[in-house]
Parts: C-alpha cells; structure tokens; sequence
C-alpha cells in the first residue's frame, strides 16, 4: 500500500469515526426531545382533565371571541369598519339563495333552454382528471354535468387512482354504460394533474374544451349560457363568476362568491381570478399542450394566461354558474395546502410576461394572498416627467405637496409647473419668488376663470417631460417610489391612464380607482371609499395593480403624446368629471386605465374648491352630471366592464346588489 493510499483510507475512516459520532448525538438528541415531548404531553393531559381548565371553559372562549374581534377591528381599521362589513354580510347573506339552488331552472324553463336552436352546432368536450375522488363528491360531479340544459357534451374522465380507490372506476363505468357521453379511462399510474388532464384531452372530440374539478358542481344551465354567447358573440374563452363551499354540505352552504371583472389582463397578471368555469375552443391550442407539468399546483393560471393571449373574443358571463368545493386538503380550502402552487404561479406569470416582451421584473407575494402578486416592472430608460399642479391661493396646501415631491420622491428626472389661478394673497407671491430658485420648478399663468381642464391643459403645453401627471395642490406624497410606480405603467403601449391610491387625513380610502356608474347621480364613483387603509379589499383588489374603466384627476399619470392626441381634459367639464371623461376616451381608443395601490398619496380632497353637496357646487356638478350621462349613455347602460352586474350600484363596498 502506498503512503498516498494509506493517507486516503486514514482520512476516510476519521470521517466515517465523525459521522457516527453525529448520529449517535443527533439520536440522543432526540431521544431527549421525545422524552421532553412526552412529559409535556402528559403535563397537557393532566392540565385539561382538572377541574380548573373544565371551569375556564368559557373563559378561554371568551377570551377567543375578544381576540378575533380586536384582530378584526385592526384588519377594517375601526368599529365603523368592521360594521360595514357585517352589513355588506348580511346583504350577501340574503342574496346568497337566488344564486344557488333556488336559482336552478325550474321545469318549464329546462325545457325552453333544451329546446333552443342555435345557430351553430357545438360539442362542449369537459375533461376531468380524477385521483381517488370521495364517491360522493365523484357522483355530485358527474350527475351535475348529466343535469345540463345542453345536451351535446362529453365528459371526458381520466383516472389516475390508486387501488385502494378501485371503486372510482366501477362508477365512471356505471355511468358510462347508462350514458355514453360519459367517457373513462383507466390509466396505468398517476401523472399528476397536468398529465392527467392531457390525457383527458386525447379523449375529446368536441370543438369547445371546458375544465372541471373532479370534486366540484356546475350549474345546469352554464353550458347553455355558454353556447348563447358563442352563437351571438363568436366566443372564443368564456368563463362565469363563481362560488365556494363547504365540502360536505350542498351548493347553499356557500362561503365565498366571487364575481368577476370582465377581460383584466393587469388583473390575471396578479392573480388568477378567471380560475372556473374556463371553456375555450380547441383551436387555441394550436397543437400546444393543454396543460404543462412545469406548473403543476398553478397549471391553469398557465393556461389560462397563454390561452387568452391567443383568444379573439374572450367573454365574462356574469352569474354564478360554477360552485367550487372547499374541503381538507383542497386548494379552494387553504393554498398551503399546496404550497408548490406558489412557486408555480410565479413561475407561470414569469413565462407569461417574458413572452410579452417583458424584462427584468419582479413578482412579489402580497399580504392579501401567496398568490395575489405585486409585479414591479423595468422602468425603460430614464423619461421625463412633468408634475402639473393647478393652484389659486392655499399656499399652505400648495407647501405641503411641493416639498413632499421635493423630499420624498426617488425619481430625479421630473419637473414641476404650477398653474397659478388668480390668487389673490401676497403669501402665495412669496411662496412662489422661493420656488423660483429651484430649476425644477416653473410657475404659469393662468389669468382666465376658474375651469380645471383648461388650467390643466394651459400647463401642459409648457411640460417638457415624457409623461405628464396631473396633479392636485391639495396632495401630499406617501410612497417615496410613487414616481416610478405610475410611470412603469404609462410607459406601456397598451397603456392610457394610471392612477394612484388616496387616503384622507383619517387613513381612510378616498379613491382606489373608479366605477361608472356608482353613486347616487349613476356617473361615477371611488370603490371601497371611506374604507379603512388597511383593509385587503374586495377578493385581495387593494393588494395588487387592475385595469379599471377610469381613475382621479387628483393623481393622474399619462403619455403626454396621449394628452395631446386626445385634446386633453374636456373644457366643457369645469371641474367635475373631466378626468372620467378622459379615461373613457382613452379605454374607447383601446387603451388601459390602470390603478395601482403601491403609489399613495394624501388627499386633502375639496380643500381649494368646497365640496360638490352644497349651492353653487351643487347645481354645477347636477349640469355636469347629466352632460356626463348624455355623453357616455351607451357606456354607462352596458355597465362597467371592470365591475360586475351583481354588485351594488348604491354602496363602494363591493356588496351585492340587493
């Protein structure tokens, strides 16, 4: 044996020495801490069986009650928050039938939908991928396809059950030998959920695919629903509101229902909110896989995000037409339940936006759920931004919003100009012989009466900057970044308007962007207004950038190519509306209106000008209005596309219509 050989072996025998040595420790170690387990386990048991754990029974409970009930007043910021919203519950809570099995079609209206003719003839192919289904779920599930209103479907089962769950089979078999638009197939081992899914789909043969959980429920008339917008509005993905709940109960033991926005694509960028019930023609495939193994946990934000960047004509039906069943183990139940599904989200998101042509960005998990994200996108370059800020007198009002951008803002390449409008103060006249001084900052002139459009387009034509924010002197900034928040939007192609979220003094919402329609006048109105800041909004929405029909004038960031191709802001809206007015054209010429929560700011709102409730206001903004409603009646009598039919028109709270 050579001396480098024996020098070899000497090492690897002191390593294995040292790893015994390791082992030995670790299972004394936790021989201790089984021990150290189990006596705290039997000090636990003697604990609860005494007499003085049994009496503070309803201590404890107490106590729960009171912690649940602080941690809610935190979460809605107040007592007047967190009975708002037991308010909203208790409008949900009565609406809730009419949306599940009381609004089944009743007989006389199964047969007019199975007796419709439509202009087109198509298969709907459902393909659901089992493993070990419950044998009542598997039956719920089955039979709620067989209930359809249209008759010409397939549903097409893959079943990848272990032997312990043999009876999956012996059902799907039993169904199918009654039903031959019941197709099964046994296979070999489990794939997984994507697998499994394609495998389903080699069993299709209809021109529609539509996915379906192998433990939830459809509507008996989603099918029909479907096929009316395919035949009157050539669809080509289609998806309906939905609903969870509770595993073993029936469709009316409802925990959550969700309804949904029509075509967000900032929206399911975010956050999968398209989810069930997804049915798209097959030729969107393009010979692709359905679903990737990549992603399995988050296969269908997958799909879903590359289906409808194909589409042509993707449409929302607005009812709750599929009931999603939440029970252990389930993700409609709890996402740690799989939590792969996290890294797969971010994973599908990130392939998404590459192939868009995006680089460089991040995708964030936010406080409202793992996978409602905040992407922060490249800010391309180094574009000029210019601030306009309308003022007459408030020099005060005017201070506080200049030095917040002076001292706040991170973003370096901006200019601010001041439209001054007849102050009448010497203060202001100081205020403004200081600004001077400051390279950044331009003061113009604006002698005319007072209309906010013109002074606002007045001061555009002297912006030199790239993108131009509109911005009111009663603001104050929050986010340092908030810049760069807007811009990374406006700089987009697809992109019009972008705006901010406000608070008033009292940390509530002031605006969080805009719904047509809302409000007493039925013009437009601010979602989750007076809101605390704090809370996650309607299904996570406070959490993370949508695309929304319009938002505030107050905080407005866009092209200055757009401002100017569009004419700016409508003179003939003096104060109010104007900034709904410019969104509006902009969503009209095929542009986004995006409101993003990560840019806040301050609102000391009606601080220069008075509220709109009382005399003068009152009777300008009653003409404004009814200017408005002359001007976009189609717009507002099709109902907002970023809201939802269901939700009330009367409250910003996302509660049901009533």
């Amino acid at each position: 044996m050579t001396g480098s050989s024996a020098n070899t072996e000497e090492y690897y025998k002191e390593k294995l020495a040292e790893q015994k040595r390791r082992v030995l420790e670790l299972e004394r170690n936790t021989k201790r801490t089984r021990e150290r387990a189990d006596a705290l386990e039997n000090e636990l048991k003697v604990l609860k069986e005494g007499r003085a754990w049994q009496l503070s029974a309803p201590m404890r409970e107490l106590y729960h009650r009171y912690a649940n009930f602080v941690k809610k007043v935190k979460r809605y910021g107040s007592l007047r928050g967190v009975l708002k919203k037991l308010k909203s519950k208790l409008i949900e809570r009565r609406v809730r039938l009419k949306h599940g099995s009381k609004g089944f079609p009743d007989a006389d209206r199964i047969s007019l939908e199975r007796n419709t003719k439509f202009s087109k003839k198509i298969k709907f192919s459902i393909l659901t991928p089992l493993y070990n289904t419950p044998e009542k779920y598997l039956k719920e599930m089955i039979e709620s396809v067989q209930n359809q209103t249209y008759v010409n479907w397939e549903l097409c089962l893959a079943d990848g059950s272990d032997d312990e769950h043999s009876y999956v089979g012996d059902i799907c078999r039993e169904y199918g030998d009654s039903d031959s638009r019941v197709v099964y197939r046994k296979l070999p081992c489990n794939k997984g959920i994507s697998e499994n899914t394609n495998e389903c789909l080699k069993l299709a043969t209809g021109e529609y695919i539509g996915l379906f959980d192998h433990d939830d429920i459809l509507h008996p008339s989603v099918l029909y629903e479907y096929m009316k917008r395919i035949c009157d509005e050539d669809a080509d993905y289609l998806y309906c509101d939905e609903t969870t709940f509770k595993g073993d109960g029936t469709i009316d033991n409802m925990i959550t229902m969700h309804f949904k926005p029509d075509f967000a694509i900032d929206n399911l960028r975010a956050n999968n909110y398209i989810c069930h019930f997804s049915v798209f023609k097959r030729e969107l495939l393009d010979g692709t896989e359905l679903f990737r193994s990549e992603f399995d946990g988050s296969q269908d934000h997958d799909m879903i995000l590359r289906l409808t960047a194909r589409a042509k004509r993707i449409v929302h039906v607005p009812k709750l037409l599929y009931y999603w069943r939440s029970h252990k183990g389930s993700t409609a139940s709890d996402i740690s339940a799989k939590s792969y599904a996290i890294d797969a989200a971010k994973g599908a998101v990130a392939d998404h936006l590459t192939k868009a042509g995006f680089k460089n960005f991040e995708i964030i998990s936010t406080r409202a759920f793992e996978t409602i994200f905040r992407i922060k996108y490249e800010i391309l370059g180094n574009p000029k931004v210019s601030i306009l800020i309308p003022n007459k007198d408030h020099t005060e009002d005017l201070k506080r919003a200049v030095t917040s951008i002076l001292e706040k803002s991170t973003y370096d390449n901006y200019e601010i100009i001041i439209i001054e409008n007849n102050s009448e103060t010497a203060e202001i006249e100081e205020y403004y012989s200081v600004l001077e001084n400051d390279p950044r900052i331009r003061i113009v002139r604006y002698e005319g009466e007072f209309n906010f459009s013109k002074i606002c387009n007045v001061g555009e034509e002297y912006a030199t900057g790239e993108h131009i924010i509109l911005l009111n002197n009663d603001t104050e900034v929050i986010t340092v970044n908030w810049i760069e928040e807007l811009l990374m939007y406006s700089q987009r192609e697809d992109v019009g308007a972008v705006g901010a979220k406000l608070y008033y003094p009292d940390d509530t919402i002031q605006h969080a962007g805009i719904v047509i329609g809302l409000g007493a006048h039925r013009t437009a109105g601010h979602t989750h207004y007076r809101d605390a800041r704090t809370i996650l909004g309607y299904m996570g929405r406070l959490c993370y950038a949508q695309d929304v029909s319009a938002v505030t004038g107050a905080c407005l960031m866009v092209k200055k190519s757009l401002y100017e191709e569009f004419y700016g802001l409508d003179e003939n809206f003096e104060v109010s509306l104007n900034d709904v007015d410019f969104c509006l054209t902009l969503l009209q010429a095929g542009y986004l209106n995006v409101f993003t929560p990560f840019a806040e700011l301050y609102h000391y709102e009606s601080v220069s000008r008075g509220t709109d409730e009382d005399g003068e206001n009152a009777a300008r903004y009653d003409r404004e209005a009814r200017q408005f409603k002359k001007k976009w009646k189609e717009f507002i009598d099709a109902g907002d596309p970023y809201y939802n039919p269901n939700l009330s028109l009367d409250r910003s709270d996302f509660s049901l219509r009533y």
